[in-house]
């Protein structure tokens, strides 16, 4: 498998295509993903983990909002993994993981997600370089350990550029319905960037044999979402699910 390097993967939308033309095909396919998830919760076969990743700013609460817009919420949990509070704690990083693993029929949606405890310590050097190496060693393990127990896992990382985050952490700044979400670690992230990049880079080359992420151009909202819910809406059909026979 070549190398992965964000430098030369497009943050953006391909010039040539037709942006009305894709949203008009994004509510097809979240009307077929209505379907779809309804079958998937009434097979009770598979469960589906879903995972968002991506630097401060890249879009994962929009496009979780707008993909997931107009499924039925009793088949479908979303969870936000921040920074680990409490009883998180007196835990090891991945017992809050354990209990938000999906059950047969399921989607659960993971926005940030285990690859934080790469991630962050990496950057902030936390932690020394064996125990995160033991975690990407235990991260396949874990994947390849789901996976052979029916949960389907797709991974999404939202690729930005970094002219496109400074303008999205501005408008956080200057919005006021936006202004709740701006913090002072937006700036320190952004300031980082290149080491996020780096670190990104690691991971997404070391958790990829068995489980190759999607790189999302999320520069453009509606490409985002529109490669996002394409993509669910195909792993879903490839199931070949049917209605359980009473």
């Amino acid at each position: 498998m070549n190398k992965i390097k964000l430098k030369t993967i497009n943050t953006k939308a391909p010039e040539k295509i037709n942006k009305e033309e894709y949203k008009l095909e994004l509510d097809k396919i979240l009307q077929e993903l209505f379907g779809l998830q309804h079958l998937f919760y009434a097979s009770h076969k598979y469960s589906l983990l879903i995972i968002f990743q991506g630097i401060d700013t890249a879009g994962k609460d929009s496009t979780i909002r707008q993909v997931f817009s107009g499924v039925n919420p009793l088949g479908v949990h979303a969870t936000s993994f921040k920074a680990p509070i409490g009883s998180e704690l007196e835990h090891d990083y991945m017992w809050r993981i354990f209990q938000k693993l999906p059950e047969k029929g399921m989607i659960q949606i993971f926005n940030r997600s285990y690859y934080e405890d790469i991630l962050v310590p990496t950057i902030q050097k936390t932690h020394p370089n064996n125990i995160i190496e033991d975690r990407y060693d235990f991260i396949n393990a874990f994947e390849k350990h789901l996976q052979s127990n029916n949960t389907i896992i797709l991974k999404f990382f939202l690729h930005i550029s970094e002219d496109e985050q400074k303008k999205r952490i501005q408008e956080r700044m200057n919005d006021p319905f936006k202004k709740w979400k701006y913090s002072e670690g937006d700036l320190q992230s952004s300031k980082k960037w290149k080491e996020y990049k780096k670190v990104y880079e690691q991971i997404l080359n070391r958790c990829s044999s068995e489980l190759p992420w999607v790189i999302v151009p999320a520069d453009n909202k509606w490409y985002r979402n529109y490669i996002v819910a394409s993509t669910i809406v195909a792993k879903l059909k490839h199931l070949k699910l049917k209605f359980p026979k009473k």
